[in-house]
């Protein structure tokens, strides 16, 4: 058994429909979907808000590494393209942790470090995992906590610029456009 906590964000192009081709995608692997925040930029490069979500997600067949190509595949899909650290996305797909029949995986490998480094800092992440794990756990430098303690930490503004929308992540019948705007309009989004 392989189970994935995936951050999705998206600010390039349909935002949401971005964020629903990883639910599609990941059709009956999915365990939870959180619902879809509205985010500043992290990382300092200007640009549009982002659209970010949580999705858990199950397969027995599945390793850490798995994820990480099912992930960069729907980057591909989303014509993603890696020009500047931290920058516009059409899609984002990052592995926060994985779990596995032998416990929680850990790696360096610069490919994929697990768990995230830094999900810890991020409320982008933190606060929709809570909504579909209250629970949740994450281990930091050996340090494992309530990811809630975690968010805790984090200074007001971060924490405050994770905003709820009224977009849903799992809705994908769309009639000429979406709620994130027609088909062809611009985007907006969330780190």
């Amino acid at each position: 058994m392989s189970r994935a906590v995936l951050s999705i964000g998206s600010n390039l192009g349909d935002r949401i429909a971005h964020l629903r081709s990883v639910v599609v995608a990941l059709g009956p692997r999915v365990r939870a979907v959180s619902p879809v925040y509205t985010t500043a930029p992290w990382g300092g490069v200007e640009q549009d808000d982002f659209l970010n979500a949580v999705v858990v997600a199950e397969d027995d067949g599945f390793d850490a590494y798995d994820w990480l190509r099912v992930g960069r595949e729907l980057e591909s899909a989303a014509d993603r393209v890696r020009v500047q650290r931290w920058g516009p996305r059409s899609l984002d797909v990052d592995v926060i942790v994985c779990e596995t029949s032998a416990g929680s995986v850990v790696s360096d490998d610069p490919e994929l470090v697990l768990p995230h480094p830094r999900a810890h800092e991020r409320a982008f992440v933190l606060v929709p995992w809570l909504d579909v794990d209250p629970d949740a756990m994450l281990t930091v430098a050996g340090v494992s906590r309530p990811v809630a303690q975690w968010l805790g930490d984090l200074d007001d503004a971060e924490r405050d610029g994770v905003r709820p929308s009224d977009l849903d992540p799992t809705d994908t019948v769309t009639t000429g456009g979406t709620a994130d705007g027609p088909a062809d309009g611009p985007a907006g989004g969330s780190a």
